[in-house]
């Protein structure tokens, strides 16, 4: 699980983070506390965010990025990780989403702790924290069974923060207003976040917490334990009798008759559930092999009408060249004819050339 706690300071993220990481056991990331153990051992982080968070302002982003990428690759992040306090603007979720995503773990859910402003000011200058242990109190609304004892521990070293003041907490909400509110546009349009109301209890906010972990986070534990049950309930009986060796002081042959009885009931009731089972895919397979017939049909029918086109044309084709032929015949007869006519034309006219040849040369005659 990777969740992201978003609220105002003082609405309770860093209580809820320390149950959320016993419940789930997955650490609590927070960069206040990362920064204020920077500050304790007075390294050269330390001492540049001592005077940042003593005045109420906010650190620089790849100070606060770079040391919570640290935590998050280190082997105890393996399960998951409640991140508070961080991200504080969207350049820093930006980046925190870049980076995740390299790592192939994105942010899963982002929980925004909704609290009014006057309770938020009593949370802060009111709380208490134990040096030892690190369980937080409050003087107004939860403080501890005995006065300057915590509760967990016995510790008498309860601390209450110089930058817990009036002041610094103004200062604090007038900086989360301007810079980390827009990251509940952010996160909503991503659909990841989920208001959470926070002006009461602990514990009833911890139970609203952990009903919406339960539904969006860990559905898959509550199905797996339904299956293995039901893998225990669908054992045959014999063999529960078996294992068992009969039950409420029967033998076990009863018990196995019994079980033997139960298994055949068992064994029609199956029967009967496949018959209609068997119905319905029997007229799905009717639906198909209807409608593969209706298919058929349709290419049928269209084949039959392309080959009798071909065969109209083969046949008005041939009837083409068959006109053509008689045509031809008809013109070659008429030839024939015409030429057997010619020669007897020819002969009239020879006979003719001759009579009057002969004419010419008789009247010659009688004139001589």
């Amino acid at each position: 699980m990777r969740i992201v706690l978003l609220g105002v300071p003082g609405s309770g993220k860093g209580t809820q983070a320390k149950l959320m990481a016993e419940k789930y056991r997955v650490p609590q990331i927070s960069t206040g506390d990362i920064l204020r153990a920077a500050v304790a051992d007075k390294t050269e982080v330390g001492k540049k965010v001592a005077a940042v968070m003593a005045a109420g302002d906010l650190v620089s982003d790849d100070i606060v990025i770079d040391a919570v990428t640290d935590r998050l690759r280190g082997p105890e992040s393996r399960r998951g990780f409640v991140l508070d306090g961080f991200p504080r603007n969207i350049p820093q979720a930006q980046e925190l989403d870049t980076r995740l995503g390299w790592m192939g773990r994105p942010v899963q859910l982002v929980l925004h702790l909704a609290v009014e402003e006057d309770v938020v000011i009593k949370r802060v200058t009111g709380r208490l924290t134990c040096a030892n242990c690190g369980a937080i109190f409050n003087k107004f609304f939860s403080p501890p069974a005995k006065k300057g004892v915590c509760d967990q521990c016995g510790s008498k070293k309860l601390e209450h923060r110089d930058d817990d003041n009036a002041k610094t907490v103004r200062a604090r909400l007038a900086s989360y207003e301007r810079d980390t509110s827009p990251l509940i546009s952010y996160y909503r349009a991503q659909h990841k976040l989920r208001t959470i109301p926070a002006s009461g209890g602990s514990d009833g906010i911890f139970g609203a917490i952990c009903e919406v972990v339960d539904t969006e986070i860990r559905p898959l534990d509550k199905k797996v334990v339904v299956l293995q049950e039901s893998k225990t309930q669908i054992r045959p009986p014999a063999e529960r009798a078996e294992a068992s060796g009969g039950s409420d002081g029967e033998p076990a042959k009863t018990v196995k008759k019994k079980a033997a009885g139960a298994s055949d009931k068992q064994k029609k009731k199956k029967k009967v559930e496949k018959k209609p089972a068997a119905k319905k895919a029997a007229k799905k397979v009717t639906k198909k092999t209807v409608a593969k017939k209706k298919v058929a049909k349709k290419v049928t029918k269209k084949a039959a009408k392309k080959a009798a086109k071909k065969v109209t044309k083969k046949v008005t084709k041939k009837a083409a060249s068959k006109k053509t032929v008689s045509k031809k015949k008809v013109v070659k007869t008429t030839q024939k004819k015409t030429a057997k006519k010619s020669p007897p034309a020819k002969a009239a006219k020879k006979k003719a050339t001759k009579k009057t040849a002969k004419k010419t040369t008789k009247k010659s005659r009688v004139r001589r």
